[in-house]
């Protein structure tokens, strides 16, 4: 990828989404598009700010861990969003973003995409992506989100071979699961199309409206997993999630909700989401 095209963004775009958009900004490096738009006013009620960078040299997943992309490999885009009221649960955003995510790539093609959770895409058992989402300003009566993703599009060799995903075999990009290039500007068009939409949908109905998609998509699910959390280890199989996008750890006859914790998947490794 050797550049994004901002007009050609502008002109990829659902004109509803277009309609919405109060800024777009692109960079050719960045330290993180997420911390750049936090750092910026918050949009007005229904507007949107976007950051896209096709590299990032101080990219965040969740829990501080870096996101590590090489010049030009990776897709890097975040949107700020005013809700016109403050939606509940809240933590569960990341979720309804996965499904935006993976409506995304398959625009592009990429179908056998799934989502683990709570915020890494997944092609085969390579991590594809992963997103963040921050609150910028909250109240008891509104909220402003910044929610970052990042995509590998075309990882050099040395890379694919070397980065440590933290829990899966190999990272994974999209030139491998194509066959061919992407366009940045028209996946960065589907993703704004997608994540916007499930941003205002989020607002008006919750995850409720995400959560049957999300099992569709589910990588985790039926895996064997060890939870860490502060008050002991949980053991089981993942069951799917809750109504709420809290993980369900099965073990004989016990369900466990989990909302946090270092996940370690039998035969993959351990990630802390």
């Amino acid at each position: 990828m050797s550049s994004i095209d901002a007009a050609a963004i502008r002109e990829a775009l659902n004109p509803a989404t277009a309609s919405m958009m109060a800024r777009l900004d692109v960079f050719p490096e960045i330290d993180s598009t997420n911390a750049w738009l936090m750092a910026q006013p918050a949009p007005e009620a229904g507007m949107h700010r976007v950051a896209i960078a096709g590299h990032q040299t101080a990219g965040r997943g969740r829990g501080d861990r870096r996101w590590l992309s090489a010049p030009g490999s990776s897709l890097c885009l975040s949107i700020a969003h005013t809700f016109h009221q403050n939606p509940g649960n809240l933590s569960a955003l990341t979720l309804a973003v996965g499904v935006a995510a993976v409506h995304a790539l398959r625009d592009t093609g990429a179908n056998d995409v799934k989502l683990k959770w709570p915020n890494d895409i997944v092609a085969g058992d390579g991590k594809l992506g992963g997103m963040l989402a921050e609150s910028h300003y909250r109240s008891e009566s509104s909220a402003t989100v910044v929610v970052g993703i990042g995509i590998n599009l075309d990882l050099p060799p040395d890379i694919l071979a070397s980065v440590d995903s933290g829990w899966a075999q190999s990272p994974a990009d999209l030139a491998s699961i194509l066959g061919s290039s992407v366009s940045a500007a028209a996946l960065s068009a589907a993703m704004i199309d997608h994540i916007v939409h499930s941003l205002t949908t989020f607002e008006g109905q919750g995850f409720h409206a995400f959560a049957e998609t999300w099992r569709r998509y589910d990588w985790l699910r039926g895996r064997t997993v060890s939870v860490r959390q502060p008050g002991g280890t949980v053991r089981g199989t993942a069951s799917g999630i809750d109504s709420d996008g809290a993980l369900l750890v099965q073990e004989a006859a016990t369900t466990t909700r989990v909302i946090s914790g270092s996940i370690e998947v039998q035969g993959i490794g351990s990630v802390r989401p």
